[in-house]
């Protein structure tokens, strides 16, 4: 089989708009971490079932450890956070969290989703973590969305052209 160049199929799928969220966990000494994401996907409805996709690291350990996390999707001024949580640490952030369900959920996010592991699946690099809901909620705003490799103010309103 033929595979597709790296560098294509990278632009390729960055023409898919996403949401952005931040998962958050307590790791194995009580600590929160936390990793943005645009790889969420909700599976199921009976039961409420979610999938994210995550590389080996401290989030990865975390979420083994504990067999729980959660998905704080982000509103469109959650670009800052956003890339606190994605390799460009901002020392100056302090992310705001409460305890919800055992978990750190972010204030201020749109939804969020308490996650228990039912399942890992090992794909290449990554591991596909597939959890039921145990509890969420919602509130109607405009979302952060991440397409063609920038943040976006909600549906086609690019933050920088």
């Amino acid at each position: 089989m033929s595979r597709a160049n790296p560098a294509s199929f990278r632009e390729a799928a960055s023409r898919f708009a996403t949401g952005v969220a931040v998962l958050t966990a307590l790791d194995e000494h009580g600590r929160v971490c936390g990793m943005t994401v645009n790889s969420f996907v909700t599976v199921s409805l009976s039961p409420p079932t979610v999938l994210v996709s995550v590389m080996p690291g401290r989030m990865h350990r975390a979420i083994s450890a504990t067999s729980r996390y959660c998905v704080n999707v982000l509103p469109d001024h959650g670009r800052d956070l956003s890339r606190h949580f994605a390799s460009q640490p901002n020392t100056g952030a302090s992310p705001d969290y409460d305890i919800v369900d055992g978990l750190p959920r972010l204030s201020g996010c749109i939804a969020w989703f308490a996650c228990e592991v039912t399942r890992h699946v090992d794909v290449s690099d990554h591991t596909l973590i597939i959890a039921e809901v145990s509890a969420c909620d919602y509130r109607d705003t405009t979302p952060l969305v991440f397409y063609s490799s920038r943040y976006h103010l909600g549906p086609g309103i690019p933050f920088d052209r």
